[in-house]
């Protein structure tokens, strides 16, 4: 079974646009020639790729496995094409790297920087998501580095321990818990909180863990950056949840104070992980190397 690229090309293009008509015409082929090669393909499975109704196709479920592994193929030409472009712009290589909440704002930021002046010909995509989305990037190939809690399920990846995350409650220093040292999410789930934005992956990490106690947090407002969430909480409008690192540096120069969260969920390891590590490019693997070799430093 071959498919070549622009079999993939127009499976893609055949199932984005709803039939194969449309599909051939995105793909600037004749409607005979592209109905001959996705009949071609379907012979060289075995088994039908598209379902043919009066409204046009949609895919089998052997049809939507195939898309899947097709729209990674077109990424990573994607990629390719962008790689190869950047050498006739003086760039040496690329590197895709997604990060968690935490992560992006509060770890990567210096050892990132640190990496790109040594290795001023590589350029990096940096991305935020969640750590699962990561971790189903990292299966696709979609990055070649993805920084994510040890929360989620990282089998079939090499992973690498990258920084402590613990989580926190922060609180105005006159606040009830403000002496407390340790303190559980059931302690203040009825309390007033500044949360981080909608859709963000780790304020909707603390409101499942709310939930699962049948629980919902009661925002009263909702900020872009661990610093605002202190920020607000210095000025008494509620508590909030960040990480340590976020909460020791705002308590220089914040009047608030922080709690370790009793929770399990609440202590938290970052992960560096990567599909092989035998195959990830020179670069991929310097930038990977450098932030390891940064951890225990920072």
């Amino acid at each position: 079974m071959r498919f070549d690229l622009t079999d993939l090309r127009l499976f893609l293009n055949v199932v984005e646009a709803g039939s194969i008509t449309a599909g051939a015409e995105r793909t600037h082929m004749t409607l005979a020639s592209a109905s001959q090669r996705v009949r071609g393909m379907e012979d060289a499975l075995g088994s039908p790729l598209l379902l043919r109704h009066a409204q046009g196709v949609t895919p089998t479920e052997a049809g939507r496995t195939l898309l899947h592994h097709a729209r990674v193929v077109r990424q990573q030409m994607e990629q390719l094409h962008g790689e190869l472009g950047d050498y006739g712009t003086g760039l040496q290589g690329h590197v895709r790297v997604q990060c968690n909440t935490s992560a992006m704002t509060e770890h990567l930021p210096a050892p990132l920087a640190r990496f790109l002046a040594l290795h001023p010909r590589v350029s990096v995509d940096l991305e935020e998501r969640a750590s699962q989305d990561i971790v189903e990037a990292l299966h696709g190939g979609l990055c070649d580095i993805g920084i994510v809690s040890d929360a989620v399920d990282t089998t079939g990846l090499a992973q690498f321990v990258f920084r402590r995350d613990d989580l926190v409650l922060v609180v105005p220093r006159g606040h009830a818990l403000a002496r407390r040292r340790r303190v559980a999410l059931a302690d203040v789930v009825g309390s007033e909180f500044i949360g981080l934005a909608n859709g963000n992956p780790l304020q909707e990490h603390i409101a499942q863990q709310a939930r699962r106690m049948g629980k919902r947090l009661n925002y009263r407002v909702r900020v872009r950056s661990f610093e605002s969430v202190c920020g607000m909480v210095e000025q008494g409008i509620g508590v909030g949840i960040v990480p340590l690192t976020a909460a020791g540096r705002c308590a220089a120069t914040m009047k608030i104070r922080c709690a370790a969260l009793s929770d399990d969920w609440a202590a938290r390891t970052l992960l560096a992980c990567a599909r092989r590590v035998e195959e990830l490019s020179p670069n991929t693997r310097r930038l990977l190397d450098h932030l390891l070799s940064q951890g225990a430093s920072l």
